[in-house]
């Protein structure tokens, strides 16, 4: 897996991290949404410069102009709930990609910290031979991103995967690069070190869900 860290050089990114995470800026649920809309926006930038290019000419009113232009199948899943920001973050980068969702939450059967991962819900085109990015904030444990993974290649074989996320953890990748293929590209705002006991980030920003869209049951 190729990891790509944005946060290792200084840009404009830092003051939207430093933002998402700040206990009182959270407190505004709109500028949380459309701060992790642009994270996915700068996110979605660095990707495309490693995607396929084709020569195409566009007619002006006044000649013709030849332009290397993205040439790529995308389709562009994101896990509910918390993906919404950043997938249309994603999305407007990449308007012509097709579009997927899947659900995956931590299911306690026995009211402990443990948990298991339950995907109840996906609905996507086909995937064979498309490059797929697959958006998830909050790379804790990453058991959800394997979870989801393991449902969605029922649905065909990607041609290539990308996998974007807002804050991860050192764990959680640890935990990922050996249930992806090889050829998978990570890309990451930040990288925080730990995780709770609750397999939470530490010290990440909270529940990336209930900050974009209120507390649920």
């Amino acid at each position: 897996m190729t990891i790509h860290h944005l946060e290792k050089n200084n840009s404009i990114l830092n003051t939207f991290i430093s933002e998402i995470r700040d206990i009182t800026l959270q407190k505004d649920s709109l500028r949380f949404r459309r701060n992790i809309e642009r994270i996915g926006e700068i996110l979605s930038y660095e990707l495309s410069k490693t995607l396929s290019y084709a020569s195409t000419n566009t007619t002006t009113p006044l000649g013709v102009k030849n332009s290397n232009l993205f040439a790529n199948d995308i389709v562009l899943c994101s896990i509910l709930r918390a993906g919404l920001p950043l997938h249309q973050g994603l999305l407007n980068y990449f308007d012509g990609a097709e579009n997927a969702f899947i659900s995956a939450y931590r299911h306690h059967p026995n009211n402990t910290e443990d948990f298991e991962i339950i995907v109840e819900y996906f609905a996507a085109p086909s995937i064979e031979n498309k490059t797929v990015l697959l958006a998830d904030p909050m790379l804790a444990t990453g058991q959800s991103l394997v979870a989801v993974y393991e449902a969605i290649k029922k649905h065909g074989n990607a041609k290539q995967i990308h996998i974007v996320a807002v804050i991860a953890s050192a764990e959680g990748i640890d935990f990922i690069k050996n249930h992806f293929p090889e050829n998978t590209h990570l890309w990451v705002a930040t990288i925080d070190d730990e995780l709770n006991d609750k397999g939470y980030i530490i010290p990440g920003l909270g529940d990336a869900g209930d900050l974009a869209f209120g507390t649920k049951l």
